[in-house]
């Protein structure tokens, strides 16, 4: 989006993708030598893996490249990306870069650039970040800086999409900006603020029919919240449907609150193949103190409308919050082995990362369970509830997971032969969303005694 945007603002561009690269920095020293850059623009999507038990820092090895970068131009150097939004400053100094964009790339990017190509600094440009002699600067970004009309960038033109595709990859597409909820642990308002800004449903429609056309047919809805507002979601599916597009959608980010037998349906007949929905957990007392906005009864409302639709629906619950206990931990368990089909999948994270000037970062400081100070959370810090045994929880969970081939952890997810397992299944015709088979997979690990 933010290389379709900067050509459209009159400027020469050129992407990198190092996702399938045997040696990223020997692919980076080669493509500076060719293109020695006036600029470069360097995306940073996840700071870490999220994951307490088998942590991952990957924003390390940004310091590589960026070394890299410095050994072989002397180009202007800035960060971008939801990670950079979430911890400008941190990244700013960890990396050395020259400006952080912590506003929206595709309409700030080129800004800078303007200010730039007339030898100026873009320190008055919203929705940019730097270091000066005084210290950290940072300007707030507009809240209208999204493009409406920038639904969906070339991918073709950018990016290698058969090798993202045979790894079961989504098509993504946001409808809209804005988070109004107020998860304590959440960075969406930090990242997009709190009013919405919405696309106009008939654009999306249309935007889906030219990535049809073009082979690419399994989109993912990448909203914060997809059913919120649930008009606007109705209006969506809807103008999807009539298109009647061949395509295959899925979204993982749907709202109890929201859920009903005529969104499912208008889902359904747009072509939705899987669902998924985040409520972190089914007891009362974590929820309330997560700032979920609902309560377990619309948990069990929820499960009750999904058991009667087809879809295969991905329930993701988040143990060891503010607020957890022994009992709260069975009470979710409770939930999800009485309410969750066989069809369908349980995801347990297990500790909640911690990001500065969340509301989650006052509660761990105020219980002593955060000590290190903000500039030092890039390194992956998690909170998790003092009333509970780690051992305990994980006891617990592999007990659950022994019985529910359903059940999976987000080891899961950094399997190393998954790859390969996507690799075959793509080659084999099967469709996403792949965790939908996560009880055949649980199943024939085990009989090849690589239980998970």
């Amino acid at each position: 989006m933010v290389a379709d945007a900067t050509v459209r603002a009159g400027y020469h561009v050129q992407v990198l993708d190092l996702m399938f690269v045997r040696n990223p920095l020997r692919a980076l020293c080669s493509s500076l030598d060719k293109i020695q850059p006036d600029v470069i623009g360097l995306s940073v999507r996840n700071i870490d893996n999220n994951d307490m038990l088998h942590p991952v820092a990957f924003y390390k090895d940004l310091k590589l490249l960026v070394d890299a970068i410095r050994t072989k131009t002397k180009a202007m150097l800035i960060l971008g990306g939801a990670g950079a939004g979430v911890m400008p400053e941190q990244l700013l100094n960890y990396t050395g870069a020259d400006w952080v964009i912590t506003g929206n790339g595709e309409v700030v990017f080129p800004e800078v650039l303007d200010v730039l190509s007339k030898n100026e600094k873009p320190i008055h440009v919203p929705g940019i970040a730097w270091n000066d002699k005084t210290g950290f600067k940072i300007n707030a970004h507009s809240g209208s800086n999204f493009l409406l009309n920038n639904v969906i960038p070339d991918f073709r033109r950018w990016i290698n999409v058969p090798a993202y595709l045979s790894r079961f990859s989504t098509i993504p597409i946001q409808t809209k900006l804005g988070c109004h909820f107020q998860c304590v642990y959440c960075t969406y308002r930090k990242l997009e603020g709190i009013s919405y800004r919405l696309c106009d449903s008939e654009q999306v429609a249309n935007a889906i029919i030219e990535l049809t056309k073009s082979g690419m047919k399994d989109i993912e809805f990448v909203d914060n919240v997809f059913n919120s507002p649930y008009g606007h979601a109705l209006d969506i599916c809807d103008s999807i449907a009539k298109t009647g597009i061949n395509a295959r959608f899925q979204t993982v980010e749907l709202n109890p609150l929201f859920i009903d037998d005529k969104l499912l349906h208008v889902m359904e007949r747009a072509g939705f193949v899987g669902i998924g929905i985040t409520v972190e957990s089914a007891a009362d007392p974590v929820l309330e103190r997560l700032k979920k906005g609902f309560t377990a009864r619309e948990i069990y409302r929820s499960s009750e409308i999904i058991r009667k639709h087809t879809m295969p629906c991905l329930w993701i619950f988040m143990f060891g919050g503010p607020g957890e206990t022994e009992d709260t931990v069975m009470e979710t368990l409770d939930f999800a082995k009485r309410q969750i089909r066989p069809e369908d999948v349980a995801l347990f994270m297990i500790g909640i990362r911690i990001y500065p000037g969340t509301e989650l970062e006052n509660i761990a400081r105020s219980e002593d369970v955060l000590t290190v100070s903000p500039h030092n959370m890039l390194e992956p810090v998690f909170y998790f509830s003092p009333t509970i045994q780690l051992e305990w929880l994980l006891k617990t969970i592999r007990s659950a997971m022994s019985v529910h081939m359903n059940f999976m952890t987000p080891k899961a997810i950094g399997l190393p032969f998954l790859p390969a397992l996507n690799r075959i299944g793509y080659w084999l015709g099967i469709k996403p969303p792949l965790w939908k088979n996560t009880r055949f997979i649980r199943r024939g690990l085990r009989y090849l005694g690589r239980d998970i």
